[in-house]
């Protein structure tokens, strides 16, 4: 299989980050690789749609910056960079606490 490409940790843009997680899909993948806290197969991700759809979120997060993605035979596996912190400190955790916080005026 062809390697894919990563952006270099100097190319990694605050802009390109938020927009990749303005996405609730994508949200929702960030905040199940931080939780797992390791390499994690594309099968264990539910999310609405196919295959198609998954791999579109997957490029998108990996582009920006947040993912490190590896294919090993049919296998695609993911975790997050753990470098990003490096670039944005405590950018990733804010962005996962606020998001898992309930909406203003929810009871």
């Amino acid at each position: 299989m062809r390697e894919l490409s990563h952006p270099r940790v100097g190319e990694i843009t605050l802009t390109g980050v938020l927009a990749a997680l303005s996405d609730p899909v994508r949200l929702q993948i960030v905040s199940a690789l931080a939780g797992a806290k390791r390499e994690v197969g594309w099968g264990e991700f539910e999310v609405c749609g196919g295959k198609a759809t998954l791999s579109h979120h997957m490029k998108t997060l990996r582009l920006a910056g947040l993912i490190n993605h590896r294919q090993e035979g049919t296998r695609c596996f993911v975790s997050l960079r753990g470098d990003l912190e490096s670039v944005f400190p405590g950018l990733l955790k804010s962005v996962l606490r606020a998001a898992s916080r309930p909406p203003a005026g929810a009871q």
